[in-house]
């Protein structure tokens, strides 16, 4: 009986690991649908300042308590353009969370996918090192919304992270400012198959692209193939 009770809790245990790697992996697979369907919406992110991002961040249907007095968190992923200073192809995915807030940061509408574009080395190495603070450890501002928006010369160009949601079929720039993003190293676990940190995927660039993450960098080679240095 014991022998039998431990083999069913292990079979179980099993289950529940496959279940939790599907899970972080169809997840990923949904970050490339909503950034394809985000550049491909009429007012989406300016080319000139999509040409501009080192870093590419994409949470998938956040829900409206997720920003309501510091409870629950966004899952999603995080994808940086490779080489030594973030100028060649889209590398690797990893995964990311983002957490806390206040009850002033609370967005409308059922739920939201939020896109965020990180300008700058300094903010790809803060996010990819631990914790950041949105507003503190790393500037962020409201992203244009235009492809003929004049990027260049807004005040928002000097931010290192630039925030887009969409909402209801609504695609607009948002305030983030308050809430932390984070590397999720056991979600980037589940999809890889091993423990991998978000440094050591972004970074290093030898790690392969998953199954489940090349529709999101082939989605970003089409839309973005070639950095454009910021001014």
């Amino acid at each position: 009986m014991l022998r039998k009770s431990i083999l069913v809790f292990g079979l179980a245990a099993i289950a529940l690991t496959a279940y939790a790697a599907n899970k972080e992996q169809r997840r990923l697979e949904t970050c490339g649908q909503v950034m394809h369907e985000v550049l491909n919406v009429p007012e989406n992110i300016p080319q000139s300042v999509m040409d501009k991002a080192e870093c590419v961040v994409v949470f998938p249907s956040v829900l409206k308590a997720a920003f309501g007095f510091g409870a629950n968190y966004g899952r999603g992923a995080m994808i940086c353009r490779s080489g030594e200073h973030f100028r060649g192809p889209w590398g690797a995915p990893a995964m990311m969370a983002l957490e806390g807030g206040s009850a002033g940061l609370q967005i409308g509408g059922e739920a939201t996918d939020l896109v965020l574009l990180v300008m700058n080395e300094r903010g790809a190495n803060a996010i990819l090192s631990s914790k950041v603070k949105l507003g503190g450890d790393a500037s962020v501002a409201a992203g244009l919304v235009g492809r003929d928006a004049s990027a260049t010369t807004d005040a928002s160009m000097q931010a290192e992270i630039l925030s887009y949601s969409r909402s209801r079929g609504a695609f607009a720039g948002i305030s983030l400012e308050g809430t932390t993003l984070r590397p999720d190293d056991d979600a980037t676990a589940d999809v890889y198959g091993r423990k991998l940190t978000a440094r050591e995927i972004v970074i290093n660039g030898h790690t392969a692209v998953p199954a489940s993450g090349r529709h999101l960098v082939a989605v970003l080679e089409k839309h973005s193939p070639r950095m454009e240095a910021r001014q």
